[in-house]
This record gives structure tokens, sequence and C-alpha cells, in this order.
């Protein structure tokens, strides 16, 4: 017969004897894990008020009360609050990677040269990752809707040598629609002031890295099908009608931490208009 005192009766912890113990594992963002009464299985996406939320493969999302009955690798664990994050004790970076300005620096006064995306994802990306630098230089951002209105943009406020335009630009690549008007506007009466530069890609969308979105890589959206509503439907998420969309842009938006979560191409164009309209006249 089993003495669950064992040698001693006033011992304590007999409660415990022969419990397993399970291990304790932070609830990181990205982790994977199953949840053992119903099989759900995703990835951890936030941690709030003692409550986990996973999103699995197809996008959706539950949210479940941290503590047992996780599994990991088929292994029981407690599933606890994620570790605090190390409090940084060297000068603060902005999501850019530069030295933010002191908490009490004002806004520069707005430069009358300016940076033109071609439409709003693209000027709410730039302004995720580089609004401090911006508002530290006085540099506003504005969207053209369309590399198409350009040339009437220029000509409606002449650029001049202190008030410079530099150009971002979707899908430049060698014999595109936009690289012959980008080609046409360099060699024109507002060349010598403007500077268009651009990334590779379809949309603003593929400029922020399939690994910071959490899938393999952007799908391939057949021509004739409007973009956007195809890497929807090829992702499994809703697309049902413009304000799915929209959402999914949030989406891809709030996985935007830094600098690092976009592509190197998109990256170094950016900052070469960020010198062009600050450089002094």
């Amino acid at each position: 017969m089993d003495d669950r005192y064992g040698a001693d009766v006033l011992a304590t912890g007999w409660k415990g004897h022969g419990v397993r113990e399970l291990p304790r594992v932070p609830a990181s963002r990205d982790l994977v894990v199953e949840v053992a009464e119903d099989g759900f299985c995703g990835a951890v996406v936030g941690v709030a008020g003692g409550v986990v939320e996973l999103e699995d493969r197809t996008g959706r999302r539950r949210m479940f009360p941290l503590g047992p009955g996780f599994l990991i690798d088929g292994r029981d664990v407690v599933l606890g609050p994620p570790a605090a994050a190390p409090v940084a004790t060297g000068p603060k970076r902005t999501a850019s990677g530069s030295f933010a300005a002191a908490a009490d620096a004002r806004a520069r006064t707005a430069r009358a040269s300016r940076i033109l995306v071609e439409g709003r994802h693209d000027a709410e990306l730039v302004e995720r990752v580089w609004g401090d630098d911006l508002r530290a230089e006085g540099v506003v951002v504005e969207y053209l809707q369309g590399i198409d209105l350009l040339d009437a943009a220029l000509d409606e406020e002449p650029p001049s040598a202190e008030r410079r335009y530099g150009v971002l630009v979707d899908h430049l690549v060698p014999g595109s629609k936009e690289s012959r008007i980008a080609d046409a506007i360099a060699r024109g009466r507002h060349g010598a002031h403007v500077l268009i530069v651009g990334h590779p890609w379809i949309d603003v969308w593929q400029c922020v890295t399939p690994r910071a979105v959490g899938i393999e890589r952007w799908p391939e959206v057949p021509r004739g099908i409007e973009f956007k509503l195809g890497v929807c439907r090829a992702l499994g998420w809703p697309a049902r009608d413009q304000a799915d969309i929209a959402r999914a842009w949030q989406r891809i938006l709030a996985s935007v931490k830094s600098y690092r979560d976009l592509e190197p191409a998109f990256l170094g164009r950016v900052e070469e208009l960020i010198d062009f309209v600050t450089e002094p006249s």
C-alpha cells in the first residue's frame, strides 16, 4: 500500500505527491499552440487581460484564457503571459532606425519641398516607418492617386530649387507605363527639380516582407484580376467588398513594426527621396 505521507505523517506537500508539474511557456508572438479541448491550432497574435488570441492558417481568430489546456508539439503546457521586454537604456530610435528626437522637441515648419506617392496605402506605409523623421525634417507626404496625374500636379505648383518634389512610384520597371511617364518628366521642363524613384512590385502591399505578414510569399495574381482582391482570395482572407480590402490592408500595415519589416528595394528608395527633398538649396 502506497504511503502518501512518507516516513513523516506531518510532512507538507502530500497533496502534490505523484502530480506531474507541467512546463510553463510564455505566450510570445507567433508561438504555435493547440487547444487541448477542441483541437484549434494557431499562432499567438496578442495577449491582454489574461487572454491569449490565436490565429489559424486560414486567418480565423479565437481567444482563450491563459493557463493550462494547451499543447505544443503534442505535449501539455501551461501558457503564461509573455516575458516583459527589456528596458532600453540607450538612445531611443524611430521605426526607421534613426535616433529619435527629444520628447519635448517640436515638429519643424513644413518645407516647400515634399514627397509625392501614388496612393493612400503608400502614404500610410511611409508614415508608419518614417513619420517621426519626416516631422522632424518638416517634410509633407501627399498622394497623387496615380502617376498619370503627376504632370498636371507639377504644372499646377511648379518645382524649383526651393520647392523640390520626390516621387515614389509603384511598378517602376523598364518598359512599363510608369517608367515611360517618369522618363518623359525627367527630360521635360520640371526634370531638374524632380526625382522619381520606384520599386519593382505591382502594389505597395508587396513592399512589406512576407515574414512580417506571416505568409510564405506574396501570391501571384493573374492578369485581369484586381491585385488586392486576388491577394485576399489567394490567402483565404475575406474579399467580399471594399471594406474587406481595407481591413486586409490594416492587417498588413499593423504587421510593420520597423524598417526591418520592409523590403530593402523600398527602404532605399524612400531614404533617397528624403535626402533629395531635405538637401540644402
